[in-house]
């Protein structure tokens, strides 16, 4: 593993290292169909994401490899530094932490409305400013990393993730001078 790699990594684990569990009552953030309920039922009692196994992450809930998107936002805050740092490793085959952290900061997707009949004018944007707002100013620097990581190591996502750290990673970790807010308060 390349110096950067294990760089990356050591700034996740302590970024991430004093986030709390959010309980076994609060890892499902949908109500709607079995994958909610199948996370659920794997993550309960899960207390620590440093312990958790590559394979089991990658697969879960149940083989689908959806819990990315199935998390509350509380349980993702969580667990997000077990699958960055599994993807800076290179063992993640089912799950993409990198679309979960610039879908709907990206321009393709940002002023999209996510369901206009359930949320009216709600966009990608919004949900995504709601969902890492939580994050603090040192743990948006390690997904900055992260980022600039994957954006270097993956050519097809390159052009997503540079707009992602443009349009709020950047200024949300206290680095507007990288940013490019368009006079926007993105924090």
């Amino acid at each position: 593993m390349s110096q950067r790699a294990d760089e990356t990594k050591a700034k996740i684990r302590r970024a991430f290292a004093n986030v709390e569990y959010p309980g076994d009552w609060c890892l499902r953030g949908s109500n709607e169909g079995e994958e909610p309920y199948l996370l659920e039922k794997e993550f309960t009692g899960k207390t620590d994401w440093t312990t958790l196994d590559v394979v089991f992450i990658d697969r879960a809930p149940d083989g689908f490899g959806s819990a990315l998107s199935f998390f509350s936002d509380e349980a993702f805050h969580f667990y997000l530094p077990a699958y960055l740092i599994a993807d800076i490793d290179g063992k993640l085959n089912q799950h993409d932490p990198a679309f979960h952290l610039t879908h709907g900061l990206d321009d393709e997707s940002r002023s999209k409305r996510i369901n206009p009949r359930r949320y009216g004018e709600r966009t990608w944007f919004e949900f995504a400013r709601y969902k890492f707002a939580m994050f603090s100013c040192e743990e948006a620097a390690a997904i900055v990393e992260y980022l600039k990581f994957r954006r270097d190591t993956d050519e097809i996502s390159r052009k997503r993730i540079d707009q992602a750290l443009t349009n709020y990673w950047n200024a949300r970790a206290g680095r507007r001078s990288e940013s490019k807010t368009r006079g926007r308060d993105l924090t």
